[in-house]
């Protein structure tokens, strides 16, 4: 039977959408699925304010009745007037090792922006810089976090045949804490904490964390401004942030940094890591999945995920980060943490990998890559 494209209108759709990828990778040891409520849930239009700037067309195909590929397009209205750009985004472009079906869901996609006067299209990249991006061009036999995406190896030979070049890499690093604090950070710490007037605070009660939540990301939103694909994170999107993440935390390993006045100069938010969770409950949060996640997050852990470290632009060359990483390192050593896991840096942002020199071990052990192509 011929191949069939078709558009997502319906929850059911949506559904088999979502759940592919956790049929096209089942047997992959390193594959790690997205929670399924979440995903619904940014692909909803009443539930994601991200839709109030942009436009999404979400796309199935068939084979003989049985799923073989999906993609997401998104025209990003912030991100074009931001950066003066003309293009359309897709995400979540999964398929299996067909060149007629990845072609067919592209092109498809491309025909869609075209037809609105777009000219170029970039991805994997989603919404906002909370949202997942970058497709995996090294590491494959890795672990994947529990916020980023996996794919074959076979993607990138797909990316290349149909005329997608590399616009920028993202790269992750495995962190290997020391046992305990190197005596020159330490030193070089208390050396600037005697020159700059600042509060280190330790979240030990939710509603403070909920109280400060909305200006630290306000933080991590000025942070990242310069950083590629990003758009301004808006009041409705850092609620709903807010309201999804805050409550499941564990407060242990979330740090900010005051000035004399009272205000966020810096932010970090460290998550034990829900990977081997997800993977084992299959991103349901039934029968038992909520009950691994809440054990991953407030349990033993050996290991974390980096969500965010950002410090305000004009902190950063006077010594904050290095305040914020001494914290970080402390509070890990503290609570038996082995290994640190970064997300996806920049391959540009040396500022910030130069930071990770601070522990024992330091692994670059995937990289991940937004395509480019002009249509």
């Amino acid at each position: 039977m011929s191949l069939i494209i078709k558009e997502v209108t319906t929850k059911k759709e949506l559904k088999a959408w979502v759940k592919f990828p956790n049929v096209l990778y089942k047997k992959v040891p390193a594959y790690v699925p997205f929670l399924t409520v979440d995903e619904i849930s940014t692909f909803t239009i009443d539930e994601n304010p991200a839709f109030e700037y942009c436009d999404v067309k979400l796309l199935l195909a068939y084979r003989n009745n049985k799923i073989v590929g999906r993609i997401g397009g998104i025209i990003n209205h912030a991100a074009n007037k931001k950066w003066g750009q003309n293009r359309i985004r897709f995400t979540r472009f999964d398929f299996i090792d067909d060149f007629e079906v990845s072609k067919a869901l592209f092109n498809e996609i491309v025909k869609w922006g075209k037809s609105f006067g777009y000219s170029e299209i970039v991805g994997p990249i989603g919404f906002h810089d909370m949202d997942h991006e970058g497709m995996l061009v090294e590491g494959f036999d890795e672990l994947n976090m529990s916020i980023t995406f996996y794919n074959y190896p076979y993607y990138v030979k797909h990316m290349e045949m149909l005329g997608l070049k590399k616009d920028i890499d993202w790269v992750e690093f495995q962190l290997k804490v020391p046992e305990k604090i190197n005596p020159k950070l330490q030193k070089l710490n208390d050396f600037l904490s005697k020159r700059v007037d600042y509060e280190l605070v330790r979240y030990t009660d939710r509603k403070v964390l909920e109280k400060d939540a909305y200006e630290a990301f306000k933080v991590i939103d000025e942070a990242f401004s310069i950083l590629y694909g990003t758009v301004p994170l808006t009041d409705a999107v850092i609620d709903k942030a807010i309201k999804d993440n805050v409550s499941m935390m564990n407060l242990k390993y979330i740090t900010s940094i005051k000035d004399k006045s009272g205000e966020i100069i810096g932010f970090a938010v460290l998550v034990p890591s829900i990977a081997k969770a997800l993977k084992k409950s299959n991103g349901k949060l039934l029968p038992f999945g909520m009950f691994r996640l809440l054990r991953a997050l407030q349990g033993r852990n050996d290991t974390l995920e980096m969500f965010f470290v950002a410090i305000k632009p004009e902190y950063q060359k006077k010594g904050i980060p290095v305040i914020l990483i001494n914290e970080m390192i402390n509070v890990c050593i503290e609570n038996g943490i082995k290994y640190c896991e970064t997300g996806p840096e920049l391959e540009t942002n040396k500022d910030v990998q130069s930071l990770w020199k601070n522990f024992d071990d330091v692994r670059q052990h995937k990289r991940r890559r937004c395509w480019i192509k002009e249509i």
